[in-house]
């Protein structure tokens, strides 16, 4: 059995060393310290379960985790909300209405036979819709938090908030809970596949193909809002491709859309011409422009950039992001090698990876809840407006770009509410609190504080 230690971080020296952490440096701080940044934290028990492991049996444990069964997962309920009438919803009450003046009805609601104000009854229907689906997005966010909490998984459902992140939508735009449970979905099967294949399913997935504009990119009329941000914010990086490419690429992806959940071309739409991409010439469609991209070589660095200040630290040297680049190249793509040589090398555990990642309020409140033994994410405080007082609201990123991250989880307000929130985890309702009997052995010293501090 590991040893606890005193929490002390590995040497100085390790830092940037890929090498792999031996057994005898092994012990049951650093089990916490991988589970704390390769999932969210842990009970006791579940430290010293991994600790008992050894060093590379935890992180195989891990980065594995289709080997373990999870049977806590609960499957989203459905309220019945949704029927395919909303599957075209319109872009604006407008829209609404000016349908249902050509068609005489909207969004599956009739206009009104007589009387007055004949379009009001889609009107209705439109902000009812708009105001349902938000609710629903949020209880969409609840439960796929009760998932990081509960699940055996814990890198899948890290790896998957990154995705998240990396890959942003936002309901406020979609405005279609269905679409968010299946990027959800999306982003947990495919959390430590291939992140060429997740790339070009991401670029299939009706939440983006919406929130990006697909629809209106058609042959002799490209749109250009997906092309660039594949490539400038999920794949390369600015500086790496010319406005040519990102017009050729918009080439590329015309004649995509989507019909509620599925995927489509239109082909009519699409444009078959030969088109020349980062020094590459051929009819090129979506999915051909993506696997050029993944042939440079800036591609992996640039998607380590992204997966290591997440598990590790916010602090990644040009040495060291290109040595993993090359890992990740060698494996073809294939996350799991990158994570395994990420978690099992001195760099994961030198001093300079204790503390050196600011987590996100998601990731701050399920570990909260984790490292408290709770079964759940309470009732109280309210999940979702517990992190967005924090900076963070799940299925709704501020942009394509997702959130800053970093030092921008800390400002005053934000580390304020950040206390707010503890309170409130710990004393969910402060009704009537100078009337509590605090319990025999409380400290009445801290009680009289608390009361004074609520006076």
């Amino acid at each position: 059995m590991a040893a606890r230690s005193q929490w002390m971080p590995g040497p100085h020296a390790w830092k940037d060393d890929l090498a792999p952490l031996s057994a005898a440096d092994w012990s049951y701080d650093r089990a916490a310290h991988l589970l704390a940044h390769a999932g969210f934290g842990g009970t006791p028990e579940e430290i010293q379960a991994l600790a008992d492991l050894g060093v590379d049996a935890a992180v195989g444990r891990l980065v594995h985790y289709e080997r373990q069964p999870n049977p806590k997962l609960q499957p989203f309920v459905e309220s019945g909300l949704w029927d395919p009438s909303l599957a075209a919803f319109p872009d604006s009450r407008p829209e609404a209405t000016d349908r249902a003046e050509e068609h005489g009805a909207s969004m599956g609601i009739a206009v009104k036979p007589a009387g007055n104000r004949a379009l009001q009854p889609v009107s209705d229907r439109f902000f009812y819709w708009l105001r349902a689906t938000m609710l629903e997005t949020r209880r969409l966010g609840y439960w796929w938090a009760n998932r990081m909490l509960a699940t055996t998984h814990p890198l899948e459902e890290k790896m998957a908030l990154l995705w998240h992140g990396h890959f942003a939508t936002h309901e406020n735009k979609v405005r279609d809970y269905p679409k968010m449970q299946q990027q959800i979905e999306l982003f947990e099967r495919y959390a430590t596949g291939n992140l060429r294949d997740l790339t070009i399913e991401v670029a299939r997935n009706p939440a983006m193909l919406y929130f990006l504009d697909a629809q209106f990119n058609v042959k002799g009329a490209p749109n250009e809002n997906f092309a660039r941000e594949v490539m400038e914010l999920f794949t390369m990086g600015v500086g790496n491709y010319t406005e040519t490419d990102v017009r050729e690429c918009a080439r590329a992806f015309t004649g995509w859309y989507f019909d509620d959940l599925e995927f489509k071309v239109d082909a009519d739409k699409h444009d078959a011409a030969p088109k020349t991409f980062l020094g590459r010439s051929g009819d090129f469609d979506g999915v051909d422009v993506l696997k050029i991209i993944f042939e440079q070589q800036v591609t992996a660095e640039f998607l380590v950039g992204k997966i290591y200040p997440f598990l590790v630290r916010d602090e990644l040297s040009p040495a060291l992001r290109a040595r993993l680049g090359k890992v990740l190249r060698d494996a073809d793509f294939e996350i799991k090698p990158l994570l395994t040589a990420i978690l099992r090398s001195k760099d994961f555990y030198s001093a300079a990876s204790y503390g050196g990642h600011i987590k996100a309020p998601v990731e701050h409140l399920v570990a909260m809840m984790k490292h408290l033994g709770a079964d759940s994410i309470p009732g109280v405080p309210d999940f979702n407006q517990a992190t967005i007082a924090m900076g963070q609201h799940l299925l709704n990123s501020p942009s394509v770009a997702g959130w800053a991250g970093d030092r921008a989880w800390i400002t005053p307000n934000l580390l304020i509410a950040r206390g707010n929130v503890a309170r409130d985890v710990l004393i969910p309702d402060m009704t009537g609190f100078r009337d509590w009997n605090f319990s025999a052995g409380t400290d009445d010293v801290l009680g009289q504080r608390l009361r004074d501090g609520y006076d």
